[in-house]
């Protein structure tokens, strides 16, 4: 009996100090907290004219990444040069919440859609092209539009030497009456000519205004920019005001215009060389013609950099900026660019003349494109 009670006691004693000696376990931790879901993508809209001319649908692929890469979601629209079109797709832009739209308008119509954003409380910038009719907005992105035109005149000049030739063989080409910068290109293009005009050094076969404010300017536009009506046009001067002149120089207000005049010429037997003929946007064909020596010049306006302004300028108005702050190099210019409403504050890029002696440097070392597309004249 002793030594059972003995042999209880020591048990008893082992577990006491077994329990201690045990260590304390610590609590479990508590369970994280579910991580915030991030905030949705503020969206942007773009409102793009069309896509029959090359050059815009390299400006929307280019504004959506630059924006893209700021943060942005970006929801693209194609007008297909048809302003109510355009209207509906602004209007269900401002619907699905766009803080903010980038218009390169087809119309001066465009400023009813402008004018219903601005209401809504978005923030509209006009892209390259004026919108006019309106002071629903306060920005516009462009290049120096009559510089473009001036360019072009000078082409002309260098190539047909007016400085000293006489009796000299043009006829006019300008864009759509629509569009408020084919008053800017033909101005800038007839600062260079006129005075030649004037000497008769320089002869214009067919409708001869020497601004876009003569009345006969009318005459020489061309309808949405469509390459179908230029070449009716040029082949009805061939066969008409034309016939019985050898024309020297064409002035053509873009590349897409440029290219079908080129085709009424060709067709015309008596060109076995064609006359100089101008151009704008450095568009792929263009650029293999100009190196062909069938194009003599376009002006290249490097959309890259417009683009990547625009998108400056929509981050900035986004965040609250008293205005835009863009790294690209740009002229700004409070004087210039009326609507009828108000003077825009617009922020003009440079455009560079483009022949077959600097095509290469100006267009493929760039990066614009490839020497090999500009050989084939495709991508």
């Amino acid at each position: 009996m002793r030594k059972s009670v003995f042999t209880l006691t020591l048990i008893a004693a082992a577990m006491g100090l077994s329990a201690c000696g045990k260590k304390e376990e610590a609590p479990a931790p508590a369970p994280a907290a579910p991580a915030a879901a991030p905030a949705p993508a503020v969206l942007v809209g773009l409102a793009i004219p069309e896509t029959h001319v090359e050059r815009w649908v390299g400006d929307a692929e280019y504004m959506k990444k630059d924006l893209e890469a700021m943060g942005y979601k970006v929801d693209v629209a194609f007008a297909d040069a048809d302003q109510s079109k355009q209207n509906k797709q602004i209007e269900d832009m401002v619907t699905k919440g766009a803080k903010a739209i980038v218009v390169g308008s087809v119309t001066e119509a465009a400023a009813q859609a402008v004018e219903s954003a601005k209401k809504a409380g978005v923030q509209v910038i006009s892209y390259d092209r004026l919108i006019t009719g309106t002071d629903a907005y306060d920005y516009y992105l462009t290049f120096d539009n009559f510089k473009v035109g001036q360019l072009q005149g000078q082409a002309i000049k260098d190539a047909l030497a007016l400085d000293t030739a006489k009796g000299k063989n043009i006829t006019l080409f300008a864009g759509s009456p629509t569009d408020n910068n084919a008053r800017f290109f033909f101005d800038g293009a007839m600062d260079v000519l006129k005075p030649f005009v004037t000497s008769g050094a320089l002869k214009i076969c067919g409708p001869a205004p020497t601004n876009s404010a003569d009345a006969t300017w009318s005459k020489i536009t061309t309808e949405g920019w469509a390459a179908d009506k230029a070449k009716a046009r040029m082949e009805t001067l061939l066969s008409g005001a034309c016939k019985s002149v050898k024309l020297d120089a064409v002035l053509a207000p873009n590349d897409t215009l440029a290219r079908s005049i080129i085709g009424a010429l060709e067709q015309d037997g008596k060109y076995k060389t064609l006359p100089v003929i101008t151009g704008q946007d450095g568009e792929l064909l263009s650029a293999k013609w100009i190196m062909e020596g069938k194009q003599t010049m376009t002006v290249f306006k490097d959309t890259r950099v417009l683009a990547k302004g625009t998108a400056e300028a929509v981050d900035s108005i986004i965040k609250g900026a008293a205005e835009p702050t863009l790294t690209v190099k740009a002229r700004v210019d409070t004087t210039t660019y009326n609507t009828g409403k108000k003077v825009v504050k617009s922020f003009l890029l440079e455009p560079v003349a483009v022949t077959k002696d600097n095509l290469t440097k100006e267009l493929v070392d760039s990066g614009f494109y490839t020497a090999d597309a500009v050989a084939k004249g495709t991508k």
